[in-house]
């Protein structure tokens, strides 16, 4: 089965928001077995959403359209809905009655025609009602295809794809069984992984499927199998991730069902009950927020110095003014500094330290731009490694945060 996924909102097309709908639609059907065909996002324009559905008509077998089911002007779907299904709008009293609820209830205001308006819906849709928000759900079919239109605020439309959409696809539909597999490997790039799996890859069944899906510092694995009967296909899936494991054990840190790599170093602290700081440069504190994203931070990390400037590491981490001179604000040496001093200030078991060249500029050094030195210190040593990261900035940064994370990683793993 085939889906496409619009959204509907200049504010997309014009980078005001962020479309996380899609990803979100598109994750839902996957695990139900219903493969997204193409993601498409289009204008309020009435003419534009015609055009989009007919084109797309008998094409798939269900669009999910989110956005334009507003109270206001601009929001011209359900209309455009009704002009494609030539269809009539009609009162729904159940829709109605819960955005009466919601506006005089929740919302504590009078409710006014707008509002009422939301409650107009196709006469032959099935209505998806909406507990979390005033716009209802819209399921129309026609000929071969299935359309549905959602509002387009997140929570609301993650609402409405729980507990309305899935459970009628499942029930009218049967699915074939999608299973994937994503193995989350740090420290070498692609190409390189990709000529050490090649034989591996060669041989896969022809069932399975495997996708690199690369970021800075990191390399995903998603290995994507499909079929009919579901238990064959765990069966595979788990004998070839073990061929795969014996490959590249050694940079392999984790599964992408189960914790990112700042989520596994936060949980081998807390089993070896260590703590973490962490005095960053270039990073401007990054590595912090990382850290602090995961629930449960504060039992083993005590906290940062962002020292972006010279002054800073100076007065404040207390590094030597002779040895900036003599080596550089981007050096090692400095970098190991960097790591013991804030273990120290800091009372911690172990830290990590960042000082670099992330450009556009080379600031007080004469380093290569995309040149970084990370540095850990550990309860008995401190290491540093020095990368080239290249350029542009944005790649450098994301680049350090996970390569000093992946060197705590490393080191608590072989402990």
């Amino acid at each position: 089965m085939k889906a496409t996924i619009i959204t509907i909102g200049d504010e997309i097309l014009i980078g005001q928001i962020i479309d996380t709908n899609s990803t979100h639609i598109a994750k839902t059907l996957d695990k139900i077995g219903i493969q997204t065909h193409e993601i498409i996002s289009i204008s309020d324009d009435k003419q534009h959403i015609l055009d989009t559905l007919q084109k797309l008509q008998n094409k798939v077998d269900i669009v999910i359209i989110t956005g334009g089911l507003g109270p206001t002007k601009d929001d011209v779907t359900k209309k455009t809905f009704c002009e494609y299904f030539n269809d009539t709008l009609v009162q729904n009293d159940e829709v109605l009655e819960n955005v009466t609820y919601l506006i005089n209830k929740v919302l504590k205001r009078s409710l006014n025609q707008t509002n009422k308006d939301q409650a107009l819906v196709p006469s032959r849709a099935l209505v998806l009602h909406n507990a979390v928000g005033t716009a209802p759900g819209m399921w129309m079919e026609h000929e071969k295809t299935i359309f549905v239109s959602l509002p387009g605020v997140p929570y609301e439309m993650k609402y409405l794809m729980e507990k309305r959409v899935i459970p009628n696809l499942i029930s009218k539909f049967e699915r074939p069984f999608i299973i994937h597999k994503t193995i989350l490997t740090y420290g070498e790039g692609e190409s390189v992984i990709a000529d050490r799996i090649e034989s591996f890859e060669n041989n896969l069944p022809s069932f399975i499927k495997l996708a690199y899906l690369p970021s800075p510092g990191r390399v995903r694995l998603r290995l994507t199998a499909r079929g009919t009967n579901e238990q064959v296909l765990k069966d595979e899936m788990d004998r070839q991730v073990e061929k795969l494991e014996k490959i590249i054990s050694d940079i392999i840190v984790g599964y992408e069902d189960d914790e990112p790599i700042e989520a596994i170093v936060g949980k081998l602290l807390t089993e070896k009950k260590y703590t973490l700081s962490t005095a960053e440069s270039f990073t401007g504190g990054k590595i912090a927020s990382v850290i602090t994203s995961v629930s449960g931070a504060s039992n083993y990390f005590k906290g940062s110095i962002v020292s972006y400037a010279t002054e800073v590491k100076e007065n404040i981490l207390q590094i030597e003014k002779q040895l900036i001179e003599q080596k550089s604000v981007v050096s090692a040496e400095v970098a190991i500094q960097m790591a013991e001093q804030v273990k120290k200030i800091l009372k911690t078991d172990f830290s990590i330290a960042t000082t670099g060249v992330a450009g556009p500029n080379k600031g007080e050094t004469e380093a290569e731009i995309g040149t970084v030195f990370i540095a850990i210190a550990t309860p008995t040593e401190t290491l540093c490694e020095e990368h080239y990261f290249g350029q542009p900035r944005e790649k450098v940064v994301n680049r350090a945060v996970n390569k000093g994370l992946e060197m705590v990683f490393k080191y608590l793993r072989n402990q």
